[in-house]
């Protein structure tokens, strides 16, 4: 059973060739055997996954047939979760339970999924190999001895070895896109506000966005329509009708525009990488596509943009952390400061105050219209850049990272090198877009992925196109030895 996809979980469900609870009990023993090589979930949820379980095969019995519907799934551990413990991968909030669910957890609850736990992640989601995490890495099962990508890193090391068919992830700089590439699943960044953020812990308000991790763009359809929908409790959730993602995916591609970036083709990128990239796009065209090279000039300024809003927005975030209203709390504070230093220098691990750091730096008064103004004026000229290429193009084209996964601690030393792992990623989160990375190939025995961007609430678009690429190859269905 761990073989199978959400869709044929759907449909074994539906013809009663198993129960939700003969389906839980079986995954929750292989992530007791398997896990602790992956250290891919901080909590488990036995109790929790078994009342859903029974649940749904009371309401499948009563009639009802929804595709989520008993379906085991796992979140990320920074959507709150009622009475379990939200931990965003910190010490910092290592003891804390939320009081209330997230409207992501609430929406798939309500759509009948059963939670299975709570994955790794990097520090406040500061991370790309999901190295920085309290609780250890995660490691990926093409090679434990490497990095699943980060901060989603559990979500997908869980999902890439089969302990269960999909989880949630989030998305601040390519934070679910990235370890899909390194874990060789399907990762969906859904357009900005399409996922209500309410309950799911800040990291950079404006960039972050939760989105589905599976092995599929058919079960990303799935799983994204369960989460997707405007929230009046959140203010920058957008009142956009959701369509039926999984309506679009037989589309055909015939006249499709596909846009290949000639800037993602620099130094920086792993000629090999290359090579698959340029496969992939030929696979795209004997279904149809028409491809065309353009240009996204201001890319080369993506990184330091991103790397000052991105921790501008955490610092402040992160403000609430000190050590007074919840969370880790140092022990006998001789007074209110050196209960604030303590609790945050003990609670915050390196990148995370790092990050908090340079983005108080570049939000003080004397460097906010140098480094925090002129970010925001370059992040518009990257969101028009986007905006033209798609008066030409249908979607745009090209690698999710630069490299295959890299092995855990290789960059611990150098921080700016994880740093630029993002540089194909965090120009969708800077514009807004919808984005999705799907298996495209291997590299010395790890995954590889392709990125496809397109324009706002495009998702169903970029869905049909992963589908009907996996339709006719057999990337997405490679399992880790082991696995």
């Amino acid at each position: 059973m761990h073989h199978m996809t959400l869709a044929e979980i759907a449909r074994g469900l539906a013809d009663k060739k198993f129960s939700s609870v003969e389906l839980t009990t079986t995954l929750l023993a292989r992530i007791a055997q398997l896990d602790p090589q992956l250290n891919s979930f901080i909590s488990l949820t036995q109790d929790l996954a078994l009342s859903q379980a029974k649940a749904a095969d009371a309401r499948r019995a009563n009639g009802e047939n929804g595709a989520l519907l008993g379906a085991p799934i796992a979140h990320k551990d920074l959507f709150c979760t009622q009475g379990i413990r939200t931990s965003c991968g910190s010490k910092m909030l290592d003891n804390f339970k939320a009081p209330y669910d997230a409207t992501v957890v609430a929406k798939l609850a309500a759509a009948g999924t059963v939670t299975l736990g709570k994955t790794n992640m990097d520090e406040f989601a500061m991370g790309s190999g999901n190295e920085s995490s309290f609780y250890g890495p995660a490691k990926n099962p093409w090679n434990l001895e490497c990095v699943p990508g980060g901060s989603s890193g559990g979500s997908a090391a869980a999902v890439a070895a089969r302990l269960l068919p999909a989880a949630t992830g989030t998305d601040t700089g390519g934070s679910i896109r990235q370890p899909a590439a390194l874990t060789n699943l399907t990762g969906l960044k859904p357009t900005y506000g399409r996922v209500s953020r309410w309950g799911m812990i800040a990291y950079a308000s404006s960039l972050d966005q939760g989105g589905p991790l599976a092995r599929t763009a058919e079960d990303c359809a799935i799983l994204l329509q369960g989460m997707a929908g405007f929230d009046p409790n959140d203010s920058t959730s957008i009142d956009e009708p959701v369509p039926d993602y999984s309506a679009s995916l037989n589309g055909s591609l015939q006249g499709l525009r596909i846009g290949v970036p000639k800037e993602y083709f620099s130094a920086g990128l792993d000629p090999r990488i290359a090579e698959l990239i340029h496969t992939s796009v030929k696979e795209l065209e004997k279904l149809g596509a028409v491809i065309k090279e353009i240009s996204l000039p201001n890319m080369q300024h993506a990184i330091p943009a991103y790397y000052v809003i991105a921790p501008a927005e955490a610092s402040s975030n992160l403000s609430r952390f000190d050590g007074v209203r919840f969370g880790y709390r140092c022990e006998n504070p001789t007074k209110l400061e050196d209960l604030y230093k303590r609790s945050r220098g003990e609670g915050f691990g390196t990148e995370v105050q790092r990050r908090i750091m340079v983005g108080a730096y570049a939000l003080s008064a004397g460097y906010y219209d140098a480094y925090y103004l002129k970010a925001q004026k370059i992040r518009r000229l990257i969101k028009n850049d986007f905006m033209s290429a798609f008066n030409e193009v249908d979607i745009i084209l090209g690698p999710t990272t630069p490299n295959p996964a890299w092995k855990i601690g290789a960059k611990s030393s150098d921080p700016v090198a994880a740093y630029l792992e993002d540089v194909y990623t965090i120009t969708a989160n800077l514009a807004g877009l919808p984005g999705l990375s799907m298996p495209a190939g291997f590299v010395d025995g790890l995954p590889v992925g392709v990125q496809l961007l397109a324009p706002y609430f495009q998702e169903g678009r970029l869905l049909n196109v992963a589908h009907q690429y996996q339709l006719n190859t057999d990337w997405h269905t490679r399992t880790p030895t082991g696995f």
